[in-house]
């Protein structure tokens, strides 16, 4: 068993850092403040052929595996989880699906572009209506001819109004439950699509996270992905690597969270020392590093399965789980390492833990999670 990254995935994951510590981290308290999404640093993610990592290189990729994908996930949560959502967020579930599902066309007009950084990606799968169960869909796709005509409304969609294509999806054989979902690749520019609402948040604010409105939006039936009634499959298949995705983001969040308590912790003296050679306070940043280290081996477990090809249902939802509640009780202790100082804006600990928060709700709740470990272990 091997447990020291390839040498390639070291590279990238230090170009990663060093792009992030120079180009992100400046910036990344004032984009969340001002609620922008940064198009500057996925330009130039673009630029370093990192914008479809685990994409062929035939479609505009750099051909690489799902562990490097994680590495570049986490070292972007490290400084900023709004740049880390939005990133995965199109990589995992814009630009994958089509690659993974889609005609050679499909992929060579629709998944290039993302890989290549020209246009980022966006899917829509939750409604106001279904939260966890997002099978209960009410958005419809009719056929009328060659085209498809698709009304709804999709709700908490990344990307949504930055995005250059979304994948949605939709009933088209209704009563058909589970196998009557489809998945089509929509253009923003589309007659009736609309973005009716960026909400503001908790957290993650420079990450758009939007509203749809789908009013009668045709689309020709060469953009529905795969056949009809695949879509269900595929969003499990998806939410897979969706899973990793945000298992890895979150141990991005709680190393960054990390090293802002421990830097902290041996600069700040109280009674004549610094505050570190307190038991409370050591005990705590041990506990927090203890938390990432298993949340990054869970992780890395569970990408470098998915890159066998096994079946990593449960190895993914474990590393979810474990790496979103790691990261939301570690950017809590570094709020409480830094104390008063911990709860401004001044420090990132304030930032960490609030953008922690979602990494137990996106892509399945916790609660989810150990309903979907149950199904794995035969409970």
């Amino acid at each position: 068993m091997e447990f020291d990254l390839p040498s390639e995935h070291r590279m990238v994951r230090d170009t990663v850092r060093e792009f992030c510590e120079t180009e992100v981290a400046p910036i990344a308290q004032e984009i969340e403040d001002e609620h922008r999404f940064p198009r500057e640093v996925f330009d130039q993610l673009g630029e370093l052929d990192l914008m479809g990592v685990p994409a062929p290189e035939e479609y505009g990729g750099a051909g690489g595996d799902y562990l490097m994908y994680a590495l570049v996930a986490e070292e972007l949560g490290r400084v900023s989880g709004a740049v880390g959502l939005s990133y995965v967020a199109h990589t995992s579930l814009g630009l994958m699906p089509i690659v993974a599902f889609g005609t050679d066309e499909q992929k060579r007009r629709w998944a290039a572009p993302l890989a290549r950084g020209e246009a980022v990606g966006a899917w829509a799968l939750t409604e106001p209506s279904s939260g966890s169960d997002a099978s209960d869909m009410d958005t419809t796709a009719r056929k009328e001819g060659d085209e498809y005509v698709i009304s709804g409304t999709k709700q908490f969609i990344t990307n949504a109004n930055i995005a250059g294509s979304v994948l949605v999806k939709a009933v088209t054989e209704p009563g058909a439950g589970y196998d009557g979902i489809s998945t089509f690749i929509l253009d923003p520019e589309d007659d009736g699509f609309e973005v009716t609402e960026v909400w503001d948040k908790m957290g993650l604010n420079a990450s758009p996270t939007c509203e749809l409105r789908l009013e009668n939006v045709r689309v020709p039936e060469e953009r529905l992905l795969g056949e009809e009634g695949d879509g269900w499959t595929q969003t499990k298949k998806t939410l897979d690597g969706g899973r990793i995705s945000i298992a890895a983001l979150s141990t991005g969040l709680a190393q960054g969270a990390f090293e802002a308590a421990r830097e902290y912790a041996t600069e700040r003296e109280q009674f004549g020392k610094p505050i570190s050679k307190f038991d409370a306070v050591r005990d705590m940043v041990v506990a927090m590093n203890r938390k990432i280290e298993r949340a990054r081996l869970l992780t890395h477990k569970a990408a470098c399965r998915y890159d066998e090809g096994a079946d990593v249902t449960r190895l993914s939802s474990l590393a979810k789980l474990d790496a979103s509640e790691a990261a939301r009780e570690v950017a809590e202790d570094a709020v409480q390492v830094h104390g008063g100082y911990g709860y401004t804006t001044d420090f990132a600990p304030q930032r960490f833990y609030r953008d922690a928060k979602l990494m137990e709700i996106g892509e399945g709740t916790s609660e989810i999670q150990h309903l979907v470990l149950g199904r794995e272990l035969g409970l």
